[in-house]
């Protein structure tokens, strides 16, 4: 009998399976990437260097594939190993998945607060190591600047959820100015920030204020090119325009929106905002004109709530086709858009179809049957 062969197969390491589970769920394979991190995470074993870095992975991929609880498993886990997160992020430590879990919370509220003040100890706590060294490298500077920004977005966080969660609170006001205070400090190049201040003062009724705070917010990024990566995320520039639309600010609202169905043409929401925002601005025109020479001037309302229906038809034909589950949401849009047909007369027939920022062509059925 012939001598067997050894197996000179070389086992992948964990950093190598890691590394292609990396590469893997960048590219949107999730279950190869799962199939890979649990290897890692095996082949590491309890205490082996890569384990923070597997668990946090695996946590994440969950994450992305809708299985929250298990998810919230390996976050557990990787907390477990890193209680107050100031082991080396090279190694998977740090705040991110105090953050994640302040995300994932099933309670919200107080345990959603408590995660992330969580997430911000260890993010002070890294700041003030950075702040510490006395020369920093272009590297460090970023990475300074980069969890300063960080830092900001968990305080707003927070006091979003005081505004909201945790508003029956006797001191949530005070806690929402405290938290407003230290983001203003510590990450005043924030355009969420910024946003965040504005809704703290809209809820104190401090209208101008308010404002105020929302054009710094604006002008942080509106004149940066669409890839920028100061520019908010597409729910937080929709947030925006709500706030812009609820102090009077139309016309900035609008130059957002535009923006926003720009990058997302599918975007529901964007397209309704607009169109309940220029059904505003058509309203204010209508009761100037009344009010100027017995209501003989120009009637420039007419046009503008003729656009604000074609937004709303597009909103309209997008709520059907996509199945679209906010009843409010689709049932003020008919009913701002029978209001535009009761003062202008029925839509033309190709009207929105003719209009180049619309949707498709072959849509009308959809308008019809929401129109109803």
């Amino acid at each position: 009998m012939a001598p067997s062969r050894p197996n000179n197969k070389k086992v992948p390491s964990p950093r190598s399976l890691l590394t292609d589970a990396g590469t893997q769920l960048a590219v949107g394979n999730l279950d190869e990437a799962i199939i890979l991190a649990t290897r890692a995470l095996e082949a590491t074993g309890s205490g082996g260097d890569f384990e923070l870095i597997a668990l946090n992975l695996l946590g994440v991929l969950h994450v992305e594939t809708g299985d929250i609880e298990e998810a919230r498993s390996f976050f557990e886990r990787a907390i477990q190993l890193d209680e107050d997160g100031v082991v080396d992020e090279k190694v998977g430590g740090g705040p991110e998945k105090f953050l994640l879990m302040a995300q994932l919370s099933e309670d919200g509220g107080q345990d959603s607060v408590n995660w992330f003040e969580r997430g911000a100890s260890a993010l002070r706590k890294q700041i003030q190591d950075l702040s510490n060294i006395a020369n920093r490298t272009p590297d460090q500077q970023a990475n300074l600047d980069e969890k300063q920004l960080k830092l900001g977005g968990v305080l707003c966080a927070v006091a979003e959820v005081y505004m909201t969660d945790l508003s029956w609170e006797d001191d949530a006001e005070q806690r929402c100015e405290t938290l407003i205070t230290e983001a203003m400090m510590i990450a005043p190049s924030s355009a969420e920030t910024w946003q965040t201040v504005a809704n703290v003062r809209i809820s104190q009724e401090r209208a101008d204020e308010a404002k105020g705070a929302l054009k710094r917010s604006l002008e942080l990024w509106q004149d940066l090119p669409p890839e920028h990566p100061s520019i908010p995320e597409f729910a937080t520039r929709i947030g925006l325009a709500r706030l812009l639309i609820e102090t009077e600010l139309e016309d900035d609202a609008l130059k957002v929106l535009e923006r926003l169905t720009t990058d997302d043409d599918q975007s529901v929401e964007a397209w309704y905002l607009g169109g309940w925002c220029l059904f505003i601005a058509g309203e204010k025109q209508r009761d100037a004109r009344a009010q100027e020479q017995n209501g003989h001037g120009p009637e420039e309302w007419k046009s503008t709530w003729s656009t604000a229906r074609k937004w709303l038809a597009q909103c309209l034909k997008l709520y059907a086709m996509l199945e679209y589950e906010d009843d409010r949401l689709g049932e003020h849009a008919v009913e701002l858009f029978h209001s535009i047909n009761k003062e202008l007369g029925e839509m033309p027939e190709g009207e929105e179809e003719n209009w180049e920022d619309s949707g498709d062509e072959d849509g009308g059925e959809d308008d019809e049957e929401m129109q109803e």
